[in-house]
């Protein structure tokens, strides 16, 4: 089995849409408490369609987009696109610019650009693209949160859901080439949900985005 044969995208795109709140919470607590959750976030996935199916780019996987609202109330919009990368990838920069501005385009609103970095280069942390001439400059910055700056310690007494599905990916990252220890992983890791206190439709749902990224043969 290569790298490539693990499932990354699926797991992280339905976990974020399972628990949106869960993630900002995990992930960027600092824009969590500025949302009004009170007023449900909508999921904009054939808007997003739209915004990478006219990007001008190899990669066309952009993750998720959400309209959501301030604690302020205000009528306006924030999106949030969120990406979730999973290898080096050089054009990575560029493609979050381009997926921002065509947000902006299409709704004229605000856009928080987020990304996970699921790769296994300690130095590699992208979190800005910018070109220009003189004094014509265009620059984007965004967040981003390596995951592998995460100690394992801390994400087994952490019940955020989000905990362990970077617990999943790491060791899904480490044992590529050892699938005998990624299945014993796989089992410790499924076997652990239920010393987490979670309630049985979270238990369900963390157990089917860990076996569809813990990849093994049949």
């Amino acid at each position: 089995m290569t790298e490539i044969t693990a499932n990354y995208d699926e797991p992280w795109k339905a976990a974020i849409s399972e628990y949106f709140e869960s993630f900002l919470s995990f992930f960027y607590p600092e824009i969590h408490v500025s949302i009004n959750w009170q007023k449900k976030p909508v999921s904009l996935d054939k808007e997003l369609e739209q915004i990478t199916a006219s990007a001008k780019t190899e990669k066309r996987y952009a993750d998720k987009l959400f309209q959501a609202w301030l604690l302020d109330d205000q009528e306006i919009w924030i999106l949030i696109h969120i990406e979730v990368q999973s290898q080096y990838d050089r054009e990575f920069s560029q493609r979050m610019f381009i997926y921002n501005y065509r947000a902006f385009d299409l709704y004229n609103k605000p856009v928080i650009s987020l990304a996970i970095l699921g790769d296994e280069n300690p130095s590699w942390r992208p979190n800005f693209c910018e070109y220009g001439l003189g004094n014509s400059q265009m620059r984007l910055d965004f967040a981003i949160v390596k995951l592998l700056d995460y100690q394992w310690e801390e994400l087994e007494s952490n019940n955020n859901p989000f905990a362990m599905i970077v617990m999943a990916h790491l060791k899904t990252k480490s044992t590529t080439s050892n699938l005998t220890e990624r299945e014993q992983w796989k089992w410790q890791l499924v076997r652990s949900l239920y010393d987490r206190g979670l309630t049985k439709f979270d238990i369900i749902n963390l157990f089917k985005f860990i076996d569809k990224m813990m990849t093994l043969p049949p």
